[in-house]
């Protein structure tokens, strides 16, 4: 897989903004008009949102992007693209980051660098199920506050304060569209297992005790495996149990 800086894959346009509300939002503007996959990149976002349409801060330094693209095969194969872009952000990020960072994935999509949050994907699906629009923020420069995000939300980390390495925001871009060309290119021809199996090889916590959140119901216990949907396979005292979505604390 080629990461290099110039390079870019073909057939995949790329928009680059100075500033704008949300990368997320301009996709949903720009997806009527476009005839295939497309990254827009924004060097400043005013009213960047994350998860359940949180505010998101996004300050200089650090990396805000999203992918439109129209995926085959419905909703449920849209979902799996999370999986696929969180393996890209890993890809991109180890190789920035050097050989002695540790990066792995919280389930489903988080990125994780020696133990703290250093990068999150939002995927929602835009004009129905045709077109998805995959968000994804960076901490290459600052990590929030701790009084900036949830109590017990895993505590975040920049790739500058972990590392020492930097990078601009602009030319991590190339890594990354690279990354998800070639995770995407797997996808395509082998299907999930090839993904899933990738993703298991990075997974945080695997065979370890862990709780989801779901709704008002909280669940603790092994985290096994995911499965063909990217459920989450829960072995609890009372059973095995697959988990489609869920707040996931360690």
């Amino acid at each position: 897989m080629s990461t290099e800086r110039d390079d870019w894959p073909e057939g995949v346009a790329r928009h680059v903004l100075p500033s704008v509300d949300s990368t997320m939002d301009e996709a949903a503007r720009l997806a009527p008009g476009l005839s295939g996959s497309a990254w827009i990149f924004a060097h400043e976002q005013t009213a960047a949102r994350g998860r359940r349409g949180r505010a998101w801060r996004a300050p200089s330094g650090n990396f805000s992007a999203t992918l439109v693209m129209r995926p085959e095969g419905g909703l449920a194969h849209a979902a799996l693209y999370s999986f696929v872009a969180a393996l890209a952000l890993e890809a991109a990020l180890a190789h920035v980051a050097g050989p002695h960072a540790r990066l792995t994935i919280k389930w489903p999509n988080d990125v994780l660098l020696n133990g703290g949050k250093v990068a999150g994907i939002l995927l929602e699906s835009l004009q129905g199920a045709e077109t998805i629009a995959i968000g994804i923020g960076v901490n290459l420069a600052v990590a929030p506050e701790r009084s900036e995000i949830e109590p017990e939300a895993m505590a975040p980390v920049s790739l500058l304060g972990e590392t020492g390495m930097q990078i601009a925001p602009v030319d991590f871009l190339p890594m990354l569209a690279q990354a998800f060309d070639h995770y995407d290119r797997q996808f395509r021809d082998y299907g999930f297992d090839a993904i899933r199996n990738a993703w298991l090889a990075r997974a945080a916590r695997l065979g370890e005790e862990i709780t989801a959140r779901v709704g008002g119901e909280t669940y603790r216990g092994t985290f096994e495996t995911i499965d063909q949907t990217g459920a989450l396979i829960l072995t609890t005292p009372e059973g095995r149990r697959a988990i489609s979505a869920a707040d996931i604390f360690f």
